[in-house]
């Protein structure tokens, strides 16, 4: 049996056309959370090993505690107004969608692992990088022509200080967090005091993660955030 599709010509024009239902349907915007689960939907509750490709994102820099700092505010608010003009610039230039990917943060602190400053809490010292990843698709021109596009409309102080980061961190050890974000001790502990000990790892990038709730809709015990952390042979 022949599994080509059954076009028909069409008697105005002359070209060819397939059926109506079995014309191919769209796969939908693209959505990261989607295309790489590994990432961003995980489901393993402790430590396991995993290979993290490069990624790009749009990012901005800052330090001090994200609760009160309002350096923080602004840099979360500057990222997603330029992930919404990418998007919109992208289905109107591109004609493609997408779904604007979860926040993301790189934290890092003065000591040379950084972890003693999050086991203590001392949330002032932290600096951090805040992160939303962006497609293959999107160039960094058209990043570059959305945010001044986004300048030009809304006054955020933190625009001016949005950048493009690229990320390779290659083997790295993550889990899947459920729960308020000041309860992440626990598993960091068992990262620095025992995982990488036993698999005979180091530290080998900053303290990474990933935001699939939001804080202002979802009670803090159904909070879920990826917690990562890119290691290397000792």
């Amino acid at each position: 049996m022949s599994n080509e599709v059954p076009f028909t010509t069409d008697r105005r024009t002359g070209q060819l056309r397939a059926p109506r239902n079995t014309a191919p349907r769209s796969t939908g915007p693209y959505d990261v959370k989607r295309e790489d689960k590994a990432l961003y939907a995980p489901t393993n509750r402790d430590w396991e090993l995993i290979e993290v490709p490069a990624q790009r994102y749009i990012a901005v820099d800052g330090r001090g505690d994200p609760n009160v700092a309002p350096a923080y505010t602004e840099a979360v608010e500057a990222l997603y107004a330029v992930a919404y003009a990418i998007k919109f610039a992208a289905k109107r230039g591109l004609g493609r969608d997408l779904v604007v990917a979860p926040l993301e943060g790189l934290w890092y602190a003065a000591d040379p692992a950084g972890y003693a400053a999050f086991a203590a809490g001392d949330k002032a010292s932290w600096s951090w990088t805040m992160l939303i990843s962006q497609p293959d698709w999107v160039t960094d021109a058209f990043i570059a022509e959305a945010v001044t596009a986004t300048r030009a409309k809304k006054k955020l102080p933190a625009l001016a200080s949005v950048r493009i980061e690229s990320l390779d961190e290659g083997l790295s050890a993550q889990l899947l967090h459920v729960g308020p974000y000041d309860d992440e001790a626990p598993a960091l502990a068992r990262l620095h005091g025992e995982f990488l000990a036993d698999h005979g790892l180091r530290l080998n990038g900053m303290h990474h993660e990933v935001y699939l709730g939001d804080p202002r809709r979802a009670a803090p015990d159904k909070l879920k955030t990826v917690l990562r952390q890119p290691v290397a042979p000792a």
